[in-house]
């Protein structure tokens, strides 16, 4: 159950990310909205999570996941292309999470 709530967490933070993205400094109340909300689903799905999965393991895999989402998703919505520097940061990144996933003996799956 915790993967399912850390998925949910991610996606959640994706949304509240672009959101912030369009509220422009908070202006825009609809996407405020939308940020506030998604962060708060985010971080209580996270702190489901980290009831069964290490925090920092749970942090990793949030943060790395979050990070590739947002950089791919706003290259789409916004036209904001990561260079290549940007991309070779991400595949270290998601190799680290990978990393973690089978390797880490302080993994719950």
């Amino acid at each position: 159950m915790a993967w399912l709530y850390l998925s949910i967490a991610i996606i959640s933070e994706v949304i509240g990310t672009l959101a912030l993205k369009v509220s422009d400094g908070f202006n825009n109340l609809t996407a405020s909205a939308i940020c506030v909300i998604a962060y708060c689903v985010a971080f209580y799905c996270l702190s489901l999570v980290v009831k069964e999965v290490p925090v920092g393991v749970a942090y990793a895999v949030w943060s790395g996941a979050g990070i590739v989402l947002v950089t791919a998703l706003g290259s789409l919505f916004f036209k904001q292309m990561p260079n290549i520097p940007t991309l070779l940061g991400m595949a270290l990144i998601i190799l680290g999470v990978i990393i973690i996933n089978i390797f880490s003996k302080n993994m719950t799956h």
